[in-house]
């Protein structure tokens, strides 16, 4: 027996019921207004509760607020209701007379017990429609978290599925979600939870009940529901780990919640003891500007409004930085000033006690040595905590005065504020000054976590150095460079340095270098990242000049470029006359980055030099072309632009012209562990590639016995390629009658696949197999297509349009659309082998898929690929079937029947091809009639499905008129509608009262005729079936 949703649903509702200890309701047992989403006979009570001292007037007015809150959209509204449920509700009322105020609590985030905590199943709310989410968890009558659970046993819902029904939700029953906190989707195997704004791609697992990094890997469902529903927990992250950044709501991932919470436990304890907070290590693109709000936030409650200073070592990041925070403003409850200068950042600290979050960056301490505060209530986040914190002063050598680091100026002029670092990449096991200055470690959030919980994406290498064709006296400068690198600028190093930059500048700046980059990079990204998602790409080069240079060469190589590519970094004085017009100044800037974060815009090639490369995020961004020598913790930092999630992302890739390769290497000799073992060497000739060819191999032998060649000739056209794409689907179809490890021969088929090719058990098709396959083939195709023979790029892109056809026509769940198959498979080929042919798979059929158009069913009944007109028609006529079983009782169970009977007989041999198309093409032709005789009879779809059930039995028709048995169908119809408010769906007492109804009315016709009252049962079915959907 399947265990179906509604077998999940009651798991789910028993683990809060008997292990989290919730209220639970059975929504239809429950009289509610439909129409309104809030639980209001909890709601007053948990006010009074919440708020004993607050008169009655005042909650009633907080009710009001709450049930016509400002704004029009969902999101503004959700805006609105979240700051209320956080801060509560500001109220007026009159007493005796006068007007007072009042803050009136929606929930007692200190004392759990004054809560209420109730989950519900199938609450069923009506606007724009009937919906019945699955679970709902209510808070004080609240309805802050919806739960969609998707049947574990059916192989066609996911929690992907799960997703698209929220969303759908979001148009039927907008009003849901005004009250909304976060969302959970879950088949039992993930469960995620995400806000109203998050792409599916942000819905994130939480994977522990105590903070644990341990067995995260393959989180259970009850593991995810006590994690973040434990009383207390739920609160605290609807308190203090959800907030709107502009217009997007974020919710903390579990990651960031445990480490936050740490971090601030770490830094009060620091306040009454040598204010060293310790260091919080999260990989990079995990999230750390927004663990540093959640932080910021929460200090502000621990320590009772400290002064936090927020201390960034670059004009660039302190920007993005504050901008982060500015946009969460409402959240923190203040907004964040920046300190122009070392006097303005004196006059800010010394203007106020408590409270302010004051930005600066570590060079404005230089400015001066006066004395700036000796409070202990400030805390000082320090961005990136290793570049610049380190204590030191020495002598210098020339003039005899003493040098002091920017650590040692901040830490005289702060003395007794508490210090705490963040940072997305390691200290340096050479680099003991950031643990003395900040203490240990709190937490460690490393890239292989990161990546398993679909936080971050892993980043791949490839080097193409070569194509330079550098001599060897280059080659050792370049490695030079990253000597002076790896020895933390030393004295001695920075002066080595400085005679070298002259000799690289104009190495690497030399015009036939230039042009040997520029070309490479040209004909590396057309060829194989242009179509990669969304095309972003940054190239980093090694200085200003050499910027300009690659932009200009660009520009001469592809002069259609000239919206494609922009240059950032920041103005000089000394910029020749002619770079003004191309970098501009800082609205120029914000532009830029403005357009490279739009995923439609038409700028899609970045270059700079070292803007952009800490802290600025463009999700879709994959590819990183690298131009310039780099180490350690700054490498890192860059190449963790392309790391950001974004849709189907299989990773980000760095394309190397400056041998990075030993410096990416020593950098992660300080990463963990698993991270040096998972991602200590990420070229794609020793991962991606050697992934491929193992792949490529299997979809041979999978193909074994089917000559697709004609794809991948030099002359083949559109329609020569349509017709191996299409036949290579019908050749996986017919085989799909047969067991995988079948040998089957007859004079034109011979296949056979090894044994050791392909790991599947005797259960799997050969479809199967090829579909799974095939998709991991795209993936190490994505990184590693330059690499590729001719023949293995067309030969991959063969199997990909073949996957794509054969997954369109034989899964479930999306409708077949003629137009969405052509044209994603040459968006396909234009990526892939650069075809700029249009592709019509189908050249048979030029009307579009559907049942009911004559024209098509005759052109498919012609089609050549016999097996591939056998799919599509079962598709098609699956598709109609499934609506049936949500609107037609008696049409559903005889087609499904006739569809399933006509099917076995072909999968059993019992049915040659065209015998089954014969069949398949009358069963369409009989629900078009069917449709068309409703239609005559002036019967809408619903009407029809009750007519459908009063003359199931044929005989019923010798004893009415057919004028009766349509008002028979037309009265029934507007009784169930009249009393659609009514829940039929679960309750009995309910049910009951329904069929009452109904063979009331039949009665006033005199139906069932004598010998026939198995005739009512139908009927009854069918006004269920209705109810119900």
């Amino acid at each position: 027996m399947a265990y179906t949703e509604a077998n999940y649903e009651n798991a789910v509702i028993e683990v809060f019921r008997d292990k989290l200890e919730y209220g639970y309701i059975y929504a239809p047992d429950l009289v509610h207004d439909y129409a309104n989403p809030v639980y209001m006979d909890e709601l007053l009570p948990a006010l009074r509760r919440v708020n004993p001292d607050v008169p009655e007037t005042a909650l009633t007015e907080t009710v009001y607020k709450l049930r016509n809150l400002e704004g029009g959209t969902v999101v503004q509204k959700n805006i609105q209701f979240m700051d209320f449920l956080q801060n509560g509700v500001s109220v007026n009322y009159y007493d005796k007379g006068e007007q007072r105020a009042a803050l009136v609590y929606l929930a007692d985030y200190e004392n759990v017990d004054r809560n209420t905590f109730i989950v519900a199943n199938q609450w069923t709310i009506v606007e724009n429609s009937e919906k019945r989410p699955d679970v709902i968890v209510f808070l004080n009558g609240l309805p802050v978290v919806i739960f969609e659970l998707k049947s574990p046993s059916r192989e066609e819902t996911d929690a992907s599925e799960a997703f698209l029904q929220l969303r759908n939700y979001m148009y039927e029953i907008p009003s849901l979600f005004i009250y909304n906190a976060f969302l959970v989707m879950s088949d039992l195997a993930i469960s995620k939870a995400g806000s109203i704004t998050a792409g599916e791609d942000r819905f994130l697992e939480w994977k522990t009940k105590d903070g644990s990094y341990e067995n995260t890997q393959y989180a259970q469902f009850d593991t995810f529901i006590e994690g973040m529903f434990d009383k207390a927990r739920l609160l605290d992250i609807i308190k203090n780990f959800i907030c709107f950044s502009g217009d997007v709501k974020i919710l903390g991932a579990y990651h960031q919640y445990f480490a936050v919470r740490k971090a601030v436990a770490s830094t009060v304890n620091a306040t009454v003891t040598d204010g060293k907070g310790g260091v919080f290590w999260h990989t990079q693109g995990s999230g750390k500007s927004l663990s540093m709000v959640f932080y910021a936030h929460l200090l502000q409650e621990a320590l009772n409004s400290p002064t936090i200073v927020v201390l960034t070592d670059r004009n660039d990041l302190d920007d993005q930085l504050f901008g982060q925070f500015a946009k969460c403003s409402e959240f923190l409850r203040q907004v964040p000033e920046r300190a122009e200068s070392r006097t303005h950042l004196k006059e800010l600290l010394v203007g106020r006690q408590a409270n302010g979050i004051i930005f600066t960056t570590a060079q404005k301490f230089e400015e001066g040595s006066e004395f700036l505060s000796d409070r202990r209530n400030i805390i000082v986040m320090a961005d990136e905590a290793h570049r610049s914190q380190f204590i030191d002063e020495r002598v210098d050598s020339v003039t005899g005065r003493i040098q002091k680091s920017f650590g040692l100026i901040i830490r005289e002029s702060l003395p007794n504020a508490t210090y705490i670092g963040f940072t997305g990449t390691p200290i340096s096991s050479r680099d003991r000054s950031t643990i003395e200055v900040f203490g240990n470690y709190i937490d460690i959030y490393d890239m292989t976590q990161a990546v398993e919980d679909g936080a971050t994406r892993p980043v791949y290498y490839e080097s193409r150095v070569i194509h330079l064709k550098l001599d060897e006296d280059v080659l050792r400068l370049i490695d030079s460079e990253y000597d002076v690198m790896a020895q933390n600028a030393e004295d001695y190093a920075i002066e080595k340095s400085k005679k070298e930059l002259g000799k690289m500048e104009s190495i690497l700046g030399a015009e036939q270098t230039i042009t040997a980059l520029c070309e490479d990079i040209v004909k590396h990204y057309e060829e194989n990242r242009q179509h990669e998602l969304t095309g972003k790409a940054m190239i980093v080069g090694y200085s200003r000049a050499i910027a300009m240079a690659i932009y200009r060469k660009l520009l001469e190589l592809r002069p259609e470029w000239m919206e494609k590519v922009g240059v950032v970094m920041t103005e000089s004085n000394k910029d020749p006359e002619e770079w003004r017009e191309i970098i501009g100044n800082r609205r120029r800037r914000e532009e830029l980055a403005k357009r490279f974060k739009d995923n439609n815009d038409l700028m899609k090639i970045a270059i700079v030099v070292d803007m952009w490369l800490t802290g600025f995020d463009v999700p879709s961004l994959a590819t990183m072309y690298v131009y310039k020598p780099m180490a350690g913790h700054n490498l890192m930092q860059a190449i963790a632009r392309v790391n950001r999630v974004y849709k189907d992302k299989e990773g980000g890739l760095v394309v190397d012209y400056v041998g990075i390769a030993s410096a990416l290497k020593q950098a992660m000799n300080d990463y963990t562990n698993r991270d040096k073992k998972n991602y200590g060497d990420t070229d794609i000739a020793k991962t991606a590639l050697p992934k491929f060819i193992e792949k490529l191999e299997v979809c041979r032998d999978l193909f074994h016995g089917f000559d697709y060649s004609g794809f991948m000739r030099a002359n083949a056209t559109d329609l020569s390629r349509a017709k191996a794409i299409s036949g290579g689907v019908n050749f996986l179809v017919e085989i799909e009658k047969q067991p995988l490890h079948r040998v089957m021969e007859d004079q034109q088929l011979l296949w056979m696949v090894a044994e050791p090719s392909i790991g599947y058990g005797e259960t799997t098709s050969r479809k199967e197999a090829f579909i799974k396959e095939s998709m991991l083939l795209r993936q190490a195709l994505s990184l590693c297509r330059s690499l590729l023979t001719p023949v293995q790029r067309y030969e991959a892109a063969y199997f990909e349009a073949v996957r794509t056809l054969l997954t369109r026509i034989t899964g479930e769940g999306k409708p077949l659309s003629l137009k969405e198959i052509n044209a994603r498979i040459n968006e396909l080929l234009k990526a892939s082998i650069r075809s700029e042919g249009v592709i019509n798979l189908f050249s048979d059929v030029d009307t579009g898929f559907s049942l009911f158009d004559p024209k098509f069913l005759d052109e498919i009944a012609r089609m050549k690929e016999k097996n591939l007109a056998v799919e599509i028609l079962k598709k098609l006529l699956a598709e109609q079937v499934s609506l049936y079983r949500r609107t037609n009782l008696v049409k559903s169970e005889k087609f499904s029947e006739m569809l399933s009977r006509a099917m076995k007989a072909y999968l059993n041999g019992m049915l040659s091809n065209e015998e089954v198309i014969a069949e398949l093409l009358k069963m369409a032709k009989d629900m078009a009639n069917a449709q068309t005789e409703g239609d005559a009879m002036g019967l809408t779809g619903e009407e029809l499905a009750f007519y459908d059930a009063l003359t199931r039995p044929e005989a019923v028709k010798d004893f009415y008129q057919n004028e009766e048995l349509v008002a028979m169908a037309h009265e029934l119809t507007n009784m169930l509608r009249k009393n659609r408010t009514i829940d039929w769906q679960k309750k009995e007492s309910t049910r009951a009262g329904m069929r009452r109804m109904v063979k009331k009315l039949l009665k006033k016709y005199k139906y069932p005729p004598e010998g026939m009252e198995d005739a009512v049962a139908t009927v009854i079915g069918q006004c269920e079936m209705w109810t119900d959907n």
